[in-house]
């Protein structure tokens, strides 16, 4: 049964559904006629409750979809079909210490409140004021945020390991990094993070990603992973059971990796055949590229 102050959502039998935050006096104005906050509160979650012109209304509480999908937005996106794989790559949950760069609306900032849980803590870092500013008030209206730290800080300077107002010496157990040109803060994200962290990084274009795991052979990361998730629904209609006209398909590129150093000693015992030695010749070549050196004078055994 909801409170006063809790957020419901109305669904209309037109298939509309809107979150309403229930105030004690304010009453709801639809398109279908005035319903009484009093007729809200004392109505059952998964009930219907009907307006003054008598259409029905389902009183539905608010899941975590629905508040991700429901904030406001002055930013691109994030879908929860992504989210949900990002948290489970970074194993975010109780007691866990995640990082994120940057926080934009704060979409994602609200996922990993939620999954954190009481232990849990998050670090949201955000360069630009305005973003900064709204991901604290859509955080507040989906009545999380409770174990989040908003830093209004351009990680250009680095994640504030040792600022007393940001990290203050306790590192990050992973970190997801969102910005336009993560390739530029890997230093930064090393320093902020514990050995063998994971990070996820999600990117809207294929240069950007190339750009990315270029950068991320040199090095020290390793089983780094790129995928986009694709989420199809499918026509619930017994004995027509067929999928839908539309998809959610392609909405980023999602890419993994984790700190991990790496010896030579490793590389050796690594089975090669054919392919996988011009592969490795080729990364060596690119490696030799990076440290300015002449890729024509890397010797492999091919």
């Amino acid at each position: 049964m909801p409170q006063y102050g809790d957020l419901v959502i109305l669904a209309s039998p037109r298939g509309k559904r809107h979150i309403y935050r229930i105030e004690q006096g304010q009453d709801l104005h639809t398109q279908d006629g005035v319903m009484r906050a009093c007729d809200v509160v004392e109505a059952e979650f998964g009930t219907e409750v009907r307006t003054a012109k008598g259409v029905p209304f389902r009183l539905q509480k608010p899941q975590l979809h629905d508040l991700v999908m429901g904030i406001k937005r002055q930013t691109q996106i994030m879908y929860p079909k992504d989210m949900g794989l990002i948290c489970f790559k970074l194993g975010v949950g109780n007691g866990r210490t995640i990082l994120e760069a940057g926080s934009g609306s704060g979409g994602f900032t609200l996922a990993l409140s939620w999954f954190s849980g009481p232990e849990g803590h998050v670090h949201s870092f955000e360069a630009r004021e305005e973003f900064h500013k709204l991901a604290k008030r859509n955080l507040e209206w989906a009545g999380v945020g409770k174990n989040v730290t908003l830093h209004l800080r351009d990680i250009a300077n680095g994640f504030g390991v040792d600022d007393p107002d940001c990290l203050n010496g306790k590192k990050g157990d992973a970190l997801f990094l969102d910005v336009r040109t993560p390739w530029e803060y890997l230093d930064a994200a090393r320093e902020a993070l514990v050995p063998g962290a994971p990070i996820a990084f999600l990117l809207p274009t294929v240069e950007q990603v190339s750009q990315l795991i270029t950068a991320l052979e040199i090095g020290p990361f390793e089983e780094t992973e790129v995928c986009e998730v694709l989420v199809r629904p499918w026509k619930v209609v017994p004995g027509r059971l067929r999928p839908a006209d539309r998809m959610s398909a392609h909405t980023a590129f999602l890419v993994f990796t984790r700190i991990q150093e790496r010896s030579a000693d490793w590389d050796a015992l690594i089975p090669l055949g054919t392919r996988e030695r011009k592969q490795e010749a080729a990364r060596q070549a690119r490696l030799a590229a990076a440290r300015g050196e002449d890729p024509e004078s890397v010797e492999y055994d091919v």
